[in-house]
């Protein structure tokens, strides 16, 4: 059994690599992670033959230092897509198109195609496949105990940061290393607990929504000391990106996403003006729907609603013609909202009274002759 360098301080990985990896690992794609110094080795094929012999033996000598990042089934797919539709997916009309999608043939990039389409819904299925994803790595690599950090997770000054993976394998560090590790440990000991990355639902309402200002984090140098020569050239080095489209290779790239959806270029528009269109859509869909109404199909109905849309200009036409006559148009009256304040109804009262005086009739009195 080979011996291999002992990290003294939890290994740094980058989580958005290790998220790629775990997207496009397939059946013609193997992804293995280095547990001795977080690197991601890519055998890629299209590399030289001697290369990639070299590759598989160095890999397969060492089966306890490299681990094949496993790979996403049809199932386990099918049961993140539907998580989304059930969990985010708020339209009716949506959600059955989706889930009508995800039981059919080709559901990975038909349900991208379907998303990229809606942008309102594209912006939900990114964060909620990143969250989903980071859970399932996270626990994945706490299987294999393997102690880590995601370096996008890590509040430490970059030059500092270098120095700890510089002083990976070293025990006696300086001082500003070793408060540097101590930082790496706490958010490392964070990882295993799953109250501190599965988001629990709160009861009440819930909070306002607040922007969230996005900043592009700063990473470090890639320091890989102990990497053997044979597998240099299979390092994965990929670069962030804030807009990449994980989940299928057809769409591993923001640009090919949007040339992939229908074969053809799709600018950039504004979401408020996509939204604005979706709602158009909808609307034009639901007057579609009020249009296969039988009823409304019969010509008698037609008739009424033809002498409903005529009678506003028949009145306008009358009110005109008695405008001329009385020199200009007729005065109306205002109505009064609200209770009648205390005056009014005492007067009211009052004339009520005197009109039912005035309808009662007044008999003169009999009188009696004397003797």
């Amino acid at each position: 059994m080979t011996a291999y360098p002992e990290p003294q301080c939890p290994i740094i990985i980058r989580y958005h690599r290790l998220l790629e990896a775990f997207s496009r690992s397939d059946d013609e794609r193997d992804f293995y992670l280095d547990r001795i110094e977080g690197a991601i080795i890519f055998l890629d094929l299209d590399k030289s033959e001697e290369e990639i012999k070299e590759g598989d033996a160095e890999v397969a000598n060492h089966p306890n230092r490299y681990i094949l990042i496993p790979k996403l089934t049809y199932y386990e797919a099918k049961k993140v897509m539907e998580g989304f539709v059930n969990e985010k997916v708020y339209d009716i009309d949506t959600k059955e198109k989706l889930l009508d999608i995800i039981s059919s043939r080709e559901a990975k990039e038909n349900f991208l195609e379907f998303v990229f389409d809606h942008l309102t819904e594209l912006d939900k299925w990114q964060q909620f496949y990143l969250e989903r994803f980071k859970i399932r790595i996270i626990e994945w690599l706490c299987k294999l105990r393997i102690f880590f950090a995601f370096e996008e997770d890590l509040e430490i000054a970059k030059n500092l940061l270098e120095k700890a993976k510089m002083h990976l394998f070293d025990v006696k560090v300086p001082k500003d290393v070793g408060l540097a590790r101590e930082l790496i440990v706490l958010k490392a000991a964070s990882y295993q607990s799953a109250d501190s990355y599965v988001q629990k639902p709160r009861r009440g309402r819930p909070p306002k929504a607040v922007p969230k200002v996005e900043t592009e984090p700063q990473f470090t140098v890639d320091i890989f000391k102990t990497c053997p020569s044979a597998l240099r050239p299979f390092l994965y080095l990929s670069d962030y990106n804030p807009d990449a489209i994980y989940f299928s290779t057809k769409f591993q790239q923001t640009e090919h996403g949007l040339q992939g959806v229908k074969g053809t270029d799709r600018p950039k528009l504004d979401s408020r003006l996509e939204m604005l269109s979706q709602r158009l859509d909808s609307l034009r869909h639901l007057s579609g729907k009020m249009g296969n109404i039988p009823l409304f199909d019969q010509p008698s109905d037609r008739r009424v609603i033809e002498t409903l849309k005529l009678t506003p200009h028949v009145i306008h036409t009358e009110e005109s013609r008695m405008s001329k006559v009385f020199g200009g148009s007729l005065p109306e009256i205002p109505k009064k909202r609200g209770r009648p304040q205390k005056g009014e109804t005492e007067s009211k009262k009052i004339l009520e009274k005197k009109s039912l005086d005035k309808k009662v009739k007044q008999v003169s009195p009999i009188r009696l002759k004397k003797g």
